[in-house]
């Protein structure tokens, strides 16, 4: 993960921020909020107009959080992550609810459920996805464990929209988890 990076708004930007602070705001369940905030943010997914080309880039070692807005209020941040190809996040889970759509490019998924196992737990993968321009999906934990990865040969830009203050608290990930047995 880098740094975040401080984002000049567009216009559809300013109306996204805009269509999330009303879903946002009628103080609703994580998931029904998640919900709604997927809805507002698919009209925006694949414009030309809503990132500046400083938000479109990438960097050659990691994928790039690009921070573009944080509510005041903590209630939620809009972020862009740019992917260069092969690049991934380590297995996590997040502070809070979360709605991602990919914006450009092709992200692959893995989700994964803790299994107890004795007196610990093990990490289970159970199920793969492949999201395509225009998908979006929403998690709200518990059972949002997961690891993301550009598995297109361009650049991949995905816009995620968290029920946190990411500037503040520099990600969303609340914990990262080893890979399984079974997948090194």
């Amino acid at each position: 993960m880098t740094t975040p990076t401080a984002a000049p708004t567009t216009a559809r930007l300013g109306q996204l921020v805009d269509d999330v602070r009303e879903a946002v705001g009628r103080g609703l369940p994580p998931d029904t909020t998640a919900y709604l905030v997927g809805e507002r943010l698919a009209a925006h997914l694949g414009t030309d107009d809503l990132l500046t080309p400083e938000q479109r880039e990438g960097h050659p070692d990691r994928y790039r959080q690009h921070i573009l807005h944080a509510e005041r209020d903590g209630s939620f941040s809009v972020v862009a992550l740019v992917w260069l190809p092969g690049q991934q996040t380590t297995i996590h889970d997040h502070v809070s609810w979360c709605v991602t759509g990919v914006h450009e490019g092709t992200e692959s998924e893995r989700r994964y459920r803790l299994v107890p196992d004795g007196t610990t737990a093990r990490l289970v993968a159970t199920g793969d996805v492949v999201n395509h321009q225009g998908d979006i999906c929403g998690f709200a934990p518990p059972g949002d464990i997961h690891r993301v990865r550009n598995s297109c040969t361009d650049k991949a830009i995905s816009i995620h929209v968290y029920g946190a203050d990411v500037a503040r608290l520099g990600s969303s990930v609340r914990r990262v988890y080893d890979l399984p047995a079974d997948e090194l």
